[in-house]
C-alpha cells in the first residue's frame, strides 16, 4: 500500500465510524426486545409498569406518530428507501468526523442510523414496525414507541446538543 494512500484514507479508529459498534448494538438490542414482545404478548396486551407506563405490542405501518399509516401500502417503500438513504449518508457523514474531538456528533449519528435501521428491518420482514412502549398521563397517551425510536430520539437530542456547544464555543 503506498504512502499516499495511507495518508488520505481516515482510519476507522480515527474517524467517526468508531461508533458503528453503537449502531449495531442498538439494531441489535431493538430486533431483539421486538421479536422478545412479539414473542410474548398478544395484541394489544397491555402490562402497566409504572403509573405512567405500560407495555404493549403494537404495530406501526406509518413513521413517527403513525403518520401514513392509513394509506394503502405504498408507505412501506417510501420509508424503506427513506431509510436506506438517509443511514447512507450518515454513515458517509461519520466517516469524515474525527472520532475524538467530534464524538458527541458520531455517537447521535451513530444512534440516529441503529434506530432507522432497526425500524427498517420490521418494514422488510413483517411490513410494519413492532411498538411496544406506551407511556401515558391519565388518559392522555403518547404514541407508543421502541428501542428504535429512543435511539432516533437520543441522537437528535444529541445533535441538538452537539450544535448548542459548538455554537457557544465558536463565540467565545
Amino acid at each position: 500500500m503506498s504512502a499516499a494512500f495511507r495518508t488520505r484514507a481516515p482510519r476507522i479508529v480515527e474517524s467517526g465510524w468508531r461508533w458503528l459498534p453503537l449502531t449495531a448494538a442498538v439494531i441489535l438490542l431493538d430486533q431483539v426486545v421486538k421479536s422478545w414482545i412479539v414473542h410474548h404478548f398478544q395484541l394489544f396486551e397491555r402490562r402497566h409498569v409504572l403509573p405512567v407506563l405500560d407495555i404493549i405490542l403494537t404495530y406501526n405501518t406509518g413513521a413517527a406518530f403513525s403518520f401514513l399509516a392509513d394509506a394503502a401500502g405504498w408507505q412501506r417503500w417510501l420509508f424503506v428507501v427513506l431509510a436506506l438513504t438517509v443511514s447512507a449518508v450518515l454513515i458517509l457523514w461519520m466517516r469524515r468526523l474525527h472520532a475524538q474531538t467530534q464524538g458527541l456528533l458520531a455517537c447521535g449519528l451513530s444512534l440516529i442510523v441503529g434506530g432507522a435501521l432497526g425500524n427498517l428491518i420490521d418494514r422488510l420482514l413483517h411490513g410494519r414496525v413492532v411498538d411496544f412502549v406506551h407511556a401515558h398521563w391519565g388518559e392522555h397517551y403518547f404514541p407508543a414507541f421502541n428501542v428504535a425510536d429512543a435511539a432516533i430520539t437520543v441522537g437528535a437530542g444529541l445533535l441538538l446538543l452537539d450544535a448548542f456547544l459548538e455554537s457557544r464555543h465558536g463565540r467565545s
